[in-house]
């Protein structure tokens, strides 16, 4: 008589899938003030690993929304249209909130400020030279 192996109960041994999030994003809280930091990896990223490393950082701010958040873009030269769809997954988690989304470190003359021009989103998010200063602004709105 054979005996075949029993087969593993699922919910025993769940392998998470790889964590990307730390290497291509940091989340610092500053308070009621969640900032993001994209690194300049994600200019390289496809697309197929931007959305799930994305997702680990959005559902931490999910589960636990700030008042605010700022995303620190001074360590990203250019971005495409999934990082665009990163944005305005943040700004979904603030706005019923009446919150703020806003970004910082976007040089004047960068391909990011021609970007959010030309789609208008330089329109719905403020935009800062530094970081301290989007704090400092945010603070005072509360």
């Amino acid at each position: 008589m054979v005996k075949e192996p029993v087969p593993k109960d699922p919910s025993e041994h769940h392998e998470s899938p790889p964590d990307w999030s730390a290497e291509f994003f940091q989340v610092r809280r500053h308070g009621e003030v969640a900032v993001i930091v994209p690194t300049a990896q994600i200019e390289h990223l496809a697309e197929t690993l931007l959305q799930p490393a994305a997702q680990m950082v959005l559902e931490p701010l999910r589960r636990d929304p700030p008042e605010h958040i700022v995303v620190d873009l001074s360590n990203v030269s250019y971005f495409g249209s999934s990082f665009i769809t990163f944005l305005l997954r943040c700004y979904e988690i603030v706005k019923p909130r009446g919150s703020e989304l806003v970004l910082a470190g976007v040089k004047a003359d960068s391909p990011i400020r021609e970007l959010l021009h030309t789609t208008a989103l330089d329109m719905l998010w403020a935009i800062y030279d530094t970081p301290q200063e989007a704090l400092t602004a945010l603070r005072s709105s509360y």
